[in-house]
Parts: C-alpha cells; structure tokens; sequence
C-alpha cells in the first residue's frame, strides 16, 4: 500500500510539474486572475503569470466528502487565489464504478464541460447543492436538472448538456488520473490530509509554506 500510495503521489507531482511549466512558459504575461478551461477540462482560478504555488483539487460531484470539503474550505480557497496567493486547479473526475453513482457523476461532469468560464463556479456550486441523496441510492443529476443549474447560473446550454456531449471525453481524462479516492487534494504536488476540510489550515499552508507530510 505504502508502495502505491509513493507512486500516485509522484504521477502527481508530474502533472503538478507540468502544469507550473504551462503556467510559468517564458514571455508570459500578468493578466490578473480570471479562470480559464484547459485541453483536459480542468479549469484554472489564477493569475497564470505569477509564481504563487499550485493547488491541485480532484473532485467527483456526487461524492458526498466532496461536498463537504467544497462546504468548509471552499471560499477561503478561492479568496486565496483571488488575492494570487495560490493557483487553483479544478480536476472533475469520476471515481465510482457502481450505480447510480457512476452516471450521476459523469452526467454531472459532462454538462460542466458545457459552461462557460464565466458561469462554471456559480454552476459548481448549484451542482454540489443539488447532490443526489442518499448517496448510493438516489439518482439524480438529470440532464434537466443540470440545464436547469446552468441557467440559473447564467449559462444557456441545454443541447450540450442533453446530449452529453463531453461524457466520453470525460471518462478518458479521468482514466488518465491514477486516483485512490476523492477528494484528493495537492499543493504543489505533494498529498494533503485532514487540512483539506479546515480552512485555517490550508491557508497557513497555502500562504506560509508549511511542509506537508506524504
């Protein structure tokens, strides 16, 4: 176990790496922090010229400890980068493999990809207080649910979400992510624990660089 855990702890540091590079490419520019989409789907809250550290957030939207963490840590994370104190990447992932869980959260991460920037974390928020319960029981995440969510945040885009237009190319992101749960949460490619549902705590180490034990 301690053996696995070493190695997804470095598949995620390489992304982590590579991910700063991207950030960091020579020439870049200050433009101030917005949220942009990436290739992959992930969706960056940052000022992409700076060098502030990199918190990596993977997160499936019908998981409930998910939920919970986006409850209590949720808007000192954001705040955070807003003030360019960290750049925060958000990964949608699937990690069930039982039903409805499965479909919940692909539906759910599919219509996502379907929202603009400008709506995506107003959307994110309306998907996670809408999470089917009890979890692995309820269904829910309906396609009209979702277009219902997006409109509500200011998105129209009820072909894209009925159609699930980005369901497979969720999926295959997802296989490409070696995750033993979620959330999972990393700053600068190291592994967090328990800080992650406490504010205070990802704030000290986001802003004074405290070492993170792996």
């Amino acid at each position: 176990m301690k053996k696995r855990l070493m190695a997804v702890v470095a598949a995620f540091a390489a992304i982590t790496v590579l991910g700063v590079l991207a950030f960091s490419q020579p020439g870049a520019s200050s433009d101030g922090v917005q949220l942009s989409r990436q290739a992959d789907g992930s969706m960056i809250l940052a000022d992409l010229g700076s060098d502030a550290p990199v918190l990596d957030v993977f997160e499936d939207f019908d998981c409930p400890v998910c939920k919970d963490m986006h409850t209590k840590v949720d808007a000192t994370i954001q705040r955070l980068a807003k003030e360019g104190k960290v750049k925060v990447v958000f990964h949608t992932v699937t990690i069930f493999r039982d039903e409805p869980m499965r479909s919940n959260s692909v539906r759910a991460a599919a219509a996502a990809r379907c929202v603009p920037e400008e709506n995506w974390l107003a959307f994110r928020d309306a998907v996670y207080a809408m999470q089917p319960a009890p979890h692995g029981v309820a269904s829910g995440f309906t396609v009209e649910e979702l277009s219902a969510a997006a409109r509500k945040a200011g998105a129209s885009v009820d072909d894209c979400v009925k159609s699930q237009t980005y369901a497979e190319a969720h999926l295959a992101q997802t296989a490409r992510v070696p995750l033993e749960g979620t959330p999972t949460v990393l700053l600068d490619g190291q592994m967090l624990g328990g800080e992650v549902f406490d504010a205070a705590a990802i704030e000290r180490l986001i802003t004074g660089g405290i070492g993170v034990q792996v």
